[in-house]
């Protein structure tokens, strides 16, 4: 550990995402992927980013920002996780071929839409005539997915073999605290933060299942629910509204990151702080030490610094 403050520009974003056996941590123009090897050393991996942003303008408006900017997380996080899938197994294990990843990431996206889509609004549709007007209808369907998302969560957070990542979900956090708070990037300093922050994606999950409620509730509910082709189209309608909805989310909780001081900030993100103490547990000292090399990977090109608020211009992270 070198334990050097990250220095440089001001205001310069940085998030992150926990893999297997590692971190990834990006910046603006860079990202590094840090891995625990089977033999116990840390590979260091780092390349330079191209946001849309820096080629279109357009990218660079609120809400359509956040379109793209998790499009672009998905994509580099879904990278990310098969290079530190491949690190974990070792050189006598065969790699995960790029063809295998974009099947499981299909295969997600289709249970995804499924769980999260489908499920809430067939279910709300089928008690449809309890509901007095089409407001009644969304807000059921909403707490119906929000349930779902807790319950998702809960049985996932369960499984043994998820933990360490989780335990590197919470060295990624600290690790960022750490940060923020212009302290040496060392494991003594990182180990006094929390495991949970408001720029978390299991807080943004919850931001947008609650924000689409109020999206949704734009879109009138079909008259006849024996017409397929009407049930249809109204499951589409909710499909083409998460870009809206993942916008404005996005927006929210860069504003939070932002604002983590604010009393009303403070209370807005608190469910999505509580959720997290699912998806995140305390790590030990070597994982620390991952997130710290995957964090000065990215700051030896592209240099880090707060500015005097203590505040970045922060990314969402996972």
């Amino acid at each position: 550990m070198s334990g050097k403050k990250p220095a440089g520009h001001p205001a310069a974003s940085v998030g992150g995402q926990a893999v297997i056996e590692g971190v990834m941590m990006r910046g603006k123009r860079h990202w590094a992927l840090a891995c625990r090897r089977p033999d116990g050393t840390i590979s260091l991996h780092s390349e330079a980013l191209s946001p849309l942003a820096d080629r279109h303008s357009f990218f660079k408006l609120p809400v359509a920002r956040g379109i793209v900017a998790l499009w672009e997380s998905m994509a580099l996080g879904i990278k990310a996780l098969g290079m530190s899938a491949n690190e974990s197994m070792g050189d006598e294990e065969e790699d995960i071929s790029g063809r295998e990843m974009a099947v499981s990431l299909a295969i997600g996206i289709i249970m995804a839409v499924g769980l999260f889509v489908v499920l809430p609004l067939l279910a709300a549709g089928s008690v449809r005539s309890h509901f007095p007007n089409s407001a009644t209808f969304v807000f059921a369907e909403g707490l119906l997915r929000i349930a779902i998302l807790i319950i998702y969560i809960a049985v996932v957070s369960r499984i043994k073999q998820l933990r360490r990542v989780f335990e590197y979900h919470g060295a990624e956090h600290k690790t960022i605290h750490a940060l923020e708070a212009g302290l040496e990037l060392t494991p003594a300093n990182v180990h006094k933060f929390s495991p949970v922050h408001p720029r978390c994606g299991t807080s943004f999950l919850l931001i947008v299942m609650v924000l689409a409620i109020a999206v949704f509730s734009f879109v009138p509910i079909p008259g006849d629910w024996t017409n397929l082709s009407h049930i249809l189209l109204f499951i589409l309608s909710r499909i083409i509204g998460i870009p809206l909805v993942v916008g404005l989310s996005y927006e929210v909780i860069k504003f939070a990151g932002k604002h983590k001081d604010n009393s009303f900030m403070k209370v807005v993100m608190y469910p999505g702080l509580v959720l997290q103490k699912l998806t995140t547990s305390e790590p030990d000292e070597s994982q620390i030490e991952v997130a710290i090399q995957a964090l000065e990977g990215v700051a030896a090109l592209e240099p880090i610094e707060l500015d005097h608020g203590g505040k970045a211009d922060v990314e969402v992270m996972a």
